[in-house]
């Protein structure tokens, strides 16, 4: 089991911002709920194009203060505005579904979406609350472990960055080991050790350990596209694209289900 502190400073990594119980505003705003309380749907906002579009989402004061933040400060120095969000456990965490794989070795077959699905075998997994969150959960499947695919629900990918958490994962003309320069877009990709080398670690101050996390998604094959090394995915996102359109593209087209760790 993991500690709750390191729960919380996963969800911080992959935010690029101090994340928090919901207990801890109300303990001293009691009634209230904060302007910048993270769901799972502002979570994949921030996740994939980083938390200057989650905060504008939120709210456009807590968007103009990270905004100044650049100003002032530039961008490299933008983290020394602490910008803070808070969870609510009930309905952001579906411990149900959390799962340890540490000591999983997997000598069957899995398909989802009618792909190959290589399960994260040797780390932990965090599960997000995401049913009915997006409509119909037709993209997820139904629950339990199973080798067999579903009608309708979408293959897994994986997602690991070695940048600030702040920028999200979308990425701009990206250049992966074949050499071959890809458009702009979410690049993703079916094979967990791939991932697993563009991510980040960091060092819990809950137990002092090193953790290495990736985002477990599902991603729509109609708006997929395969490169030329077929274990790297592209969802495009051309230069130009209005914030609310991006938007709508990524809850269309990604979906983050599960933050996997790894003690390194």
């Amino acid at each position: 089991m993991l500690d709750e502190g390191v729960r919380y400073e996963a969800l911080s990594a992959a935010m690029g911002a101090t994340v928090r119980p919901l207990s801890d505003f109300q303990r001293n705003n009691p009634g209230k709920t904060p302007e910048n309380l993270l769901t799972v749907e502002g979570f994949l906002i921030g996740s994939v194009l980083g938390v200057t579009s989650l905060l504008q989402w939120l709210s456009p004061v807590s968007w103009l203060t990270w905004g100044l933040s650049v100003l002032f400060f530039g961008q490299d120095k933008r983290k020394v505005i602490n910008t803070e969000l808070f969870v609510d456990e009930a309905t952001f965490f579906d411990r149900e579904f959390d799962y340890d794989f540490t000591d999983v070795s997997d000598s069957e077959s899995f398909v989802r979406g009618d792909e190959s699905y290589k399960r994260p075998c040797g780390w932990k997994r965090i599960a997000l609350k995401v049913l009915d969150k997006y409509g119909d959960n037709t993209w997820l499947g139904p629950n339990g472990i199973r080798t067999y695919s579903y009608p309708g629900e979408w293959p897994v990918s994986y997602h690991g960055t070695s940048e600030d958490g702040a920028k999200g994962i979308i990425q701009s003309h990206y250049k992966v080991g074949d050499g071959q320069l890809y458009g702009r877009g979410i690049y993703s990709t079916p094979d967990l050790s791939q991932a697993s080398g563009y991510a980040r670690d960091f060092v819990s101050k809950t137990n002092g350990k090193t953790y290495r996390m990736v985002l477990q998604n599902r991603i729509n094959t109609a708006q997929r596209k395969i490169c030329k090394r077929v274990d790297y995915w592209l969802v495009p996102v051309n230069d130009g694209t209005s914030e609310e359109e991006e938007r709508r593209i990524v809850e269309s087209s990604i979906r983050p289900y599960g933050i996997l760790l790894k003690e390194m």
